[in-house]
């Protein structure tokens, strides 16, 4: 079940919500753990016993850690073990397919008869709730968490259907009091509202029309991608990528609100940085900033001399890539920011940091849209094939005949919007009608204005994207697969 589903919107989450605000305190906790157990159990049916796993099993090595603190020990085994199994688990589901697939061609090479192993499936979201896991366990051996001896609480805190299966990824002690003790007041009602249905129309209205389009263009024989559709494509991926990702981040944020959660932002307009440093901590902050606390950090961080942090953030970053994806494309990709990352603490950094902003942004940018290609297109040698094409070394420059029909000014109304709002305009023309509010605070009526305007603006697009999807249109979601 996904967000952007009229199973979710006119039926699950009213029902939800209903519940909910009529249950007492006592009560909600379990409520919402059964409701998310529910949403996990809609798309992933068996599978909901490793969520229920992973659950039990942090839920013990966390005892067995407080236990052992109790005790004037570190705990350090109970740590170890939590960590292995957490990312054994991980690894089974996601990457032993990869790992066999690569060890047969080595095999094969050398003469042996290659592993035979059907295929694993993948549960939804186990990446996100497996680094929500160890973040737990980590921050309760470093005694920044107290221990949680409630198994439903717990289990709330991992499996909590708004973040569950595309972040942000939460840390235990951001919502170990929320968990505990939380208002539902109306103005954070309102506003959960108003931010779900706002990621909502980023989702529907903005990532899907770009993705149809990106992946029409993506689906067509070489001899048929032209120079410009090439470009055309991976613009439209680009947008997709951010407003799908952010949309959805957005919606649990909003979600998170309207059951008294406040969950941490993830997106922070990536896309107007002037240097890739800028942009991780601009895009999937919830990500970065996990990788900065548990790995590279304890790794040295840069602390430790100019070669020894190269060497963290290559491989923090390698692992980023693995993390998204158990394909060589995705190492490529966490290698290739690691690269530039290297890149802009030397010399390289120096020069950048003196251009003008236009050339900053636009290194950036350039950056981060080839990095795009490998993101989306999984072979290596289409890789290839396709940055030929988009640098004009192969096919023409004109655009195929079944592309330009769809080109109609739906398309350019949403890539329009897409192109608008990924800068900070919305917020900044918010942040000009409050200072006129203000100056003007003896006109009521400027002030019923506006809320007025916001109030037809969110109808707009929660019926817009509603229209869109009761139509059965494209409605795919990419981070379903991390």
């Amino acid at each position: 079940m996904v967000f952007s589903s009229i199973t979710f919107l006119f039926f699950f989450l009213p029902v939800v919500l209903t519940t909910y605000l009529c249950a007492g305190r006592r009560g909600r906790n379990l409520l919402l753990l059964a409701a998310s157990l529910f949403f996990y159990l809609w798309g992933e049916q068996i599978y909901v016993l490793v969520m229920l796993a992973s659950i039990t099993i942090n839920y013990i090595f966390g005892r067995l850690i407080g236990k052992a603190q109790e005790k004037s020990s570190s705990g350090r085994r109970y740590l170890i073990g939590a960590i292995v199994v957490n990312l054994g688990m991980l690894a089974f589901f996601k990457y032993a397919g990869f790992v066999v697939a690569n060890l047969n061609i080595l095999l094969v090479k050398i003469g042996i008869d290659p592993v035979q192993m059907d295929a694993v499936h993948l549960p939804i979201g186990i990446s996100f709730f497996t680094f929500q896991a160890l973040s737990y366990i980590i921050d309760l051996y470093r005694q920044e968490n107290k221990v949680q001896k409630n198994i439903l609480d717990l289990g709330l805190f991992i499996a909590l259907f708004p973040q569950l299966i595309a972040g942000p990824i939460v840390r235990y002690h951001d919502i170990a009091g929320q968990i505990k003790k939380r208002r539902v007041r109306l103005e954070d009602f309102g506003q959960g509202v108003e931010r779900f249905i706002f990621g909502l129309g980023k989702k529907v209205l903005i990532a899907n029309p770009m993705g149809q389009m990106a992946d029409q263009i993506f689906a067509l024989p070489g001899d048929m991608l032209s120079t410009t559709a090439a470009w055309l494509a991976i613009i439209c991926y680009t947008l997709q990528i951010y407003f799908d990702f952010s949309g959805y981040s957005d919606m649990a944020i909003g979600l998170g609100r309207m059951f008294g959660f406040r969950f941490p932002e993830n997106f922070n307009y990536p896309y107007i940085s002037r240097s890739i440093r800028e942009f991780w901590r601009r895009w999937h902050i919830s990500l970065s900033s996990w990788f900065r606390d548990y790995l590279y950090i304890p790794l040295g961080g840069n602390r430790l001399g100019n070669v020894r942090t190269s060497f963290n953030l290559l491989l923090v970053f390698l692992l980023c890539g693995l993390w998204h994806g158990a394909s060589w494309n995705f190492i490529l990709w966490g290698g290739m920011y690691g690269f530039f990352l290297v890149l802009e603490r030397g010399r390289f950094g120096r020069v950048l940091h003196n251009l003008h902003p236009f050339w900053q942004h636009f290194y950036t940018l350039m950056v981060v849209i080839n990095g795009w290609v490998f993101f989306r297109i999984e072979q290596l040698s289409d890789a290839g094939a396709y940055f030929s094409v988009l640098y004009g070394f192969a096919g023409s420059t004109s655009l195929p005949p079944r592309v330009s029909l769809n080109l109609d000014q739906l398309f350019f109304a949403s890539l329009g919007a897409g192109l608008l709002l990924s800068l900070p305009f919305y917020p900044w023309l918010r942040q000009r009608w409050k200072l006129v509010t203000e100056k003007e605070a003896g006109i009521p009526l400027l002030a019923a204005c506006g809320q007025t305007i916001q109030l037809v603006l969110i109808s707009v697009i929660l019926f817009f994207s509603a229209g869109s999807l009761a139509v059965g249109s494209y409605n795919p979601f990419i981070y379903f697969r991390f």
